[in-house]
């Protein structure tokens, strides 16, 4: 038993040092070729409206605010300033989401945003948005990338495609920090050890991120308070919960694996579920010496067998919000064929952990 667990670990270093690295390598250049575009498009937008200031700086040769969705899909967040004079509402009605309202008796001329304010005192995550598309769309004419940028049409979204390989999402957003959503009060579970009251304190201190996008819960829903409301995001504080022990490897293995194999029609799985079900294992284990080196086949084992259980019930709940399921809208029939081909794939590496070499 021991001697196969040692095969298995020794074959996912071999993966992760041959595939794993390549994949980040190459990521890595991807990523700093479309912030040039992506920079220089902002830049842009900042002539023309100063409220839309860029955020997008390299730090440590990671860029904060961009997040990778694959290796030709890209998310900015562009942080905006000034959140101070509004009230932060998220009492369940809107799985995943938050609304905006003018603090009492705030008036709605002393916020920056004054003119995106609803008649009922919501600033309207839609409106910023829509605003912002115009300007992108305006900035991209004028831009030095012009011949290799354009804007993608038919979405409320802000999207450009960047020479015709990558596409990256630009997503106005506040930090919120120093504050924990209502929706987000039942984590840590009373009962679960893992991650430890200093570890929970410096999440809940990260904050999280309101963002301007379609939420998962509206899918196919539209009423104004609906499309004015603010999705809520918590990069940050999930990075931090995998830091340490063979977390993040582990995370890099499902990735890698995602992309080579499960990049299926319909899209059903993206790396965030991969990095949603890490921190569900986590809590299964909470103790540091389950995530040694030498753990980490077996921690891959359990959770493709926890994805292929989500695919089969059709759900998967997020992490901090369990309310909100992130397989919501996905085809039936695309979770299934997700389904079969992660059970292929497990079973694959678990059986004969030398298949790695050709996955």
């Amino acid at each position: 038993m021991i001697a196969a667990q040692a095969k298995l670990v020794y074959q996912l270093n071999k993966y992760y040092t041959e595939r794993c690295q390549a994949r980040k390598a190459a990521i890595a250049k991807t990523i700093r070729e479309v912030c040039k575009v992506v920079s220089d498009v902002l830049k842009e937008v900042e002539v023309q409206e100063p409220r839309f200031i860029s955020s997008l700086s390299e730090i440590d040769a990671r860029y904060e605010g961009l997040e990778v969705i694959s290796p030709t899909e890209f998310e900015v967040v562009l942080y905006l300033n000034q959140m101070g004079v509004f009230n932060f509402v998220d009492d369940g009605s809107l799985p995943g989401c938050a609304v905006l309202k003018l603090s009492d008796g705030r008036k709605r001329s002393m916020s920056l945003w004054v003119e995106f304010i609803t008649a009922s005192g919501y600033l309207s995550a839609r409106k910023i948005r829509s605003r912002f598309q115009t300007l992108v769309a305006q900035a991209v004419d004028k831009c030095s990338y012009r011949d290799v940028v354009k804007m993608i049409a038919d979405t409320s979204e802000v999207k450009l495609r960047i020479r015709e390989r990558y596409v990256v999402q630009i997503t106005p957003a506040f930090k919120c920090t120093g504050i924990w959503p209502r929706s987000a009060a039942q984590w840590p579970m009373p009962h679960i050890p893992w991650p430890g009251p200093n570890r929970v304190a410096e999440v809940k201190a990260e904050g999280f991120n309101l963002l301007s996008k379609e939420c998962y819960s509206l899918t196919g829903k539209q009423s104004s308070a609906e499309s004015d409301a603010w999705v809520l995001q918590f990069g940050e504080a999930e990075n931090r919960l995998l830091m340490g022990g063979c977390r993040n490897k582990c995370l890099s293995v499902l990735k890698t694996l995602r992309d080579r194999h499960l990049e299926l029609p319909g899209q059903p799985l993206n790396n965030y579920h991969m990095k949603t079900l890490l921190l569900y294992e986590c809590e299964k284990h909470p103790r540091e010496t389950d995530w040694d080196e030498a753990c980490l086949g077996d921690r891959l084992k359990s959770i493709l067998l926890q994805l292929i259980s989500c695919l089969q019930c059709r759900r998967c709940p997020h992490y901090f919000l369990p309310n909100l399921d992130l397989f919501q809208g996905k085809p039936h029939s695309a979770l299934e064929s997700a389904a079969k081909q992660t059970w292929r794939l497990a079973r694959e590496i678990l059986t004969n952990p030398k298949s790695l070499d050709k996955l």
